[in-house]
């Protein structure tokens, strides 16, 4: 039997299923000790320095007992401290971005998607580069800067020299004011080489979910087809990281397996990049499963109810304080806005699901990977998190800047987001309320821009991030950044 090594390589002792069950019991027999569970709180508040804020985070132990815990007021108390981390590190900033779909041959047999193989009626297709070139043209007429690209694995159709051709593709549109500058990746696990290869093309971050962390299920999801392989699969983050990676995001597909047993992989996942290459993941993903062509979320028996998904979120939150964590479409404008306050600091906005989806008029549904439900334009979205004291941000900066990986995270740790990041967030939005926004959209933007000025600390940067945007007004100069 393997023995749990968060520095091993291995999956089945990083990801250790001995220590996994020992977490829960351990996190039922203390779900009730009050005295451990507010050293915890205390541990996982955010404390003031002269540099900023600092928070020491918590093992995965510790956030497994707060995740069992159901004392009322303890439950309150992880809510509380939950905003105040994301309040420390990240601030009332949102990052905006869209998944692009570019193919969704697949030779998996997952039975949760409605890529897998065996599905005869779903309509198959391949976005051509001229295809590609026009979805994103449709994604940067709405605003867009930020994309995460997604592709099924299949050898034949989607080998990585099609992802190489597309992200180079996507980089080279140029269309009146718009411009991705930055391609995430969400690509079936790979080799040393290939992550190699996608470093070199200017990737930011490689995300990759687990799925589920029991070993046992996953192998009965995933029943054919190359990830099949439990151990591939979880090791890739360490392979990406080899190619030169240092931006990864981790996630599993909730609902899949009991979420205690998924929350405590999670962080144990987290635990090993941190303890193996010195520095954790830039993302954290949360989607739960949902309605495809297909599939029936029904048939899976461990979906989480909306009050417990939120706690999963603050859980998150307060063990790895200064990782971005990701909601999607997936879920509802009512279940993005509580987790919001939570911790969330990315969302997506007017995501289509289909392969050439955003050229199409009407959303289409025939090759839809899941039922999105958040259908509002991205212009409601952006007007919506003003509205609520949020501001959408289209930045990119730290990772053209080379701010990604540990030095992302020295950013965050010093305190130095509201001096770079937050000025970065409003010069990035004004162009998007210059170039894209409704007039009404447009009024609440830069009533809110006028008032986020005066709280970067740095009377230069202040100084200079307001002659900046009375430029993005007046001119046709973009894409300034600190």
């Amino acid at each position: 039997m393997a023995t749990y090594n968060p520095k091993s390589l291995k999956a089945e002792e990083f990801i250790n299923d001995g220590e996994i069950l020992a977490t829960l019991e351990y996190a039922e027999q203390n779900k009730h000790n009050a005295a451990l569970i507010d050293r915890i709180l205390a541990k996982a508040r955010p404390q003031k320095t002269e540099k900023g804020c600092v928070c020491q985070g918590l093992t995965h132990r510790e956030a497994s007992v707060l995740l069992a815990c159901d004392i009322p007021e303890k439950v309150e108390e992880i809510y509380r401290i939950a905003e105040e981390i994301k309040l420390a590190f990240y601030g009332n900033r949102i990052v905006m971005f869209a998944p692009l779909y570019l193919s969704n041959y697949c030779v998996n047999g997952c039975l949760y998607c409605p890529y897998h193989m065996s599905n005869k009626h779903i309509t198959r297709k391949k976005l051509t580069q001229e295809e590609v070139r026009q979805e994103v043209i449709a994604l940067q007429d709405m605003g867009h800067k930020r994309l995460a690209i997604e592709a099924g694995e299949d050898p034949v159709q989607n080998p990585i020299e099609y992802i190489l051709e597309c992200i180079r593709t996507i980089y080279g549109i140029n269309h009146k004011n718009g411009a991705i500058r930055r391609v995430n990746v969400n690509i079936a696990a790979t080799t040393v080489d290939n992550y190699r290869r996608l470093k070199e093309a200017g990737i930011g971050t490689y995300i990759l979910f687990q799925e589920t962390y029991h070993k046992k299920s996953y192998l009965e999801l995933h029943p054919t087809g190359p990830k099949h392989d439990y151990d591939y699969h979880a090791e890739a983050m360490d392979r990406a990281m080899e190619g030169g990676i240092d931006d990864v995001g981790l996630g599993v597909l909730f609902g899949l397996e009991m979420y205690k047993y998924e929350f405590a992989g999670l962080i144990i996942h987290a635990e090993h990049l941190e303890a193996v290459h010195g520095v954790g993941p830039h993302t954290i993903s949360i989607p739960r499963v949902k309605h495809a062509d297909d599939i029936d979320p029904d048939v899976f028996d461990n979906s989480i109810p909306d009050d417990m998904f939120a706690k999963i979120i603050a859980c998150i939150r307060l063990a790895v304080p200064y990782t971005g964590m990701i909601i999607s479409t997936r879920e509802s404008q009512e279940v993005r806005e509580q987790a919001l306050r939570l911790g969330i600091s990315q969302v997506s906005g007017a995501s289509r699901t289909s392969v050439g989806g955003y050229t199409e008029k009407e959303r289409p549904h025939d090759s839809e990977q899941f039922d999105v439900s958040d259908q509002r334009s991205l212009d409601e979205v952006v007007h919506w998190l003003m509205q609520n004291g949020h501001i959408p941000s289209f930045c990119t900066a730290c990772y053209r800047e080379g701010r990604t990986g540990d030095r992302f995270m020295s950013l965050c740790k010093t305190g130095q987001i509201l001096n770079c990041c937050h000025p970065n967030a409003l010069m990035t939005l004004t162009e998007y309320l210059v170039d894209y926004a409704s007039e009404e959209t447009r009024k609440t933007g830069f009533a809110l821009i006028e008032q986020e000025l005066s709280k970067i600390p740095n009377e230069k940067v202040r100084t200079t991030a307001a002659r900046n945007i009375a430029d993005i007004k007046h001119s046709n100069r973009r894409d300034f950044r600190f």
